[in-house]
């Protein structure tokens, strides 16, 4: 069994985190990943402090392991961020800072609960910022993730995050999606990864039906980089585009931002029908690259037994064989 030093530090027995995503996750999700040995982090990014106070709840209801809260940095409201230090996770997770924010005051009240601090970073200044604010794991992530993320590679950001912040730990995200993510991971100097669109594709992820099948019939290829998803929804992210299917909506606004722009609550209210109803071609869907390595969906505790067992088979079985002594 593959077990590294952010499994200690963390309290879990695989190093397989759950991306925070929003809305796409659940109390539900959080601890069946946390149950399996991983670490289950809860999105916020649509939740208010009574509702984190509620969830943590219906979290710890379901499990007794550690598990984490998310929050997007940029939009992080003072009474938010205290439902979620009175809750002591375990784990208190931050991406998206502007860049005049005091990361280090958010830090500092995290550890005063006693959680760890995880910070998300697309670029190796952001995360040479957030270590010497004092976070405890870096996440490294790659621009092949679904969702909000920057222009660089994982193979390339990750190692280039590594040398940055070490000894600080540095799990990966971004394009991974099985045991073979997770072993080139740890090969770019990792100890460990952190996975959304993967877990999107499960019974638990409190996203619609028709989305999960989107994923899973999707061959990877068919997403882009765009800024409608925002401009539609009126939220502008520091340093950050989204990764959406190229589907009817989106093709439909390319290179006609400016009028998105101009009729934004009309397109926001359309694209917000669409979503509920589980129309995959008028919604904006927000999946990454490694959906092309999804070909089902699965219980998130089966998954993460899964990506460990393969990881540990291919480092034992398949890559021992290149060795020569």
């Amino acid at each position: 069994m593959i077990r590294t030093p952010i499994c200690d530090l963390l309290g879990i027995t695989h190093p397989i985190v759950l991306g925070g995503m929003g809305s796409a996750t659940s109390p539900k999700l959080v601890a069946a990943v946390s149950n399996a040995g991983g670490l289950g982090t809860l999105g916020t990014s649509t939740l208010a402090g009574e509702q984190i106070t509620a969830a943590a709840k219906a979290i710890r209801e379901s499990t007794d392991k550690p598990f984490g809260i998310n929050h997007l940095l940029f939009r992080l409201r003072d009474e938010d961020y205290a439902a979620t230090l009175a809750a002591r996770p375990a784990v208190v997770a931050f991406a998206w800072a502007r860049r005049e924010q005091d990361l280090r005051r958010y830090f500092d009240q995290a550890h005063d609960a006693g959680s760890k601090v995880m910070y998300m970073a697309s670029t190796r200044t952001e995360a040479l910022r957030a270590a010497d604010a004092g976070a405890d794991v870096i996440v490294a992530q790659g621009t092949e993730g679904g969702g909000h993320v920057g222009w660089m590679a994982t193979i390339v950001i990750v190692p280039m995050v590594v040398s940055a912040v070490a000894p600080l730990p540095v799990l990966a995200a971004g394009g991974i999606a099985d045991g073979r993510g997770l072993v080139a991971s740890l090969a770019l100097g990792a100890q460990g990864v952190l996975l959304g669109t993967r877990f999107l594709a499960t019974p638990e992820a409190p996203i619609h039906e028709n989305f999960k099948q989107a994923i899973v019939k999707s061959d990877g290829h068919d997403t882009m980089l765009t800024e409608i998803h925002d401009l539609a929804s009126g939220q502008v992210w520091p340093g950050a585009m989204a990764r959406v299917q190229r589907n009817a909506a989106i093709e439909r606004w390319v290179g006609r931002e400016w009028f998105v722009r101009e009729n934004r609550d009309e397109i926001s209210q359309a694209l917000a029908d669409a979503r509920r109803a589980g129309d995959v071609n008028n919604a904006t869907l927000l999946f990454g690259q490694d959906a092309g390595l999804i070909d089902s969906i699965a219980p998130a505790a089966k998954l993460v037994e899964t990506i460990a067992a393969e990881a540990d088979e291919i480092i034992r079985l398949r890559l021992s064989e290149f060795l020569r002594t």
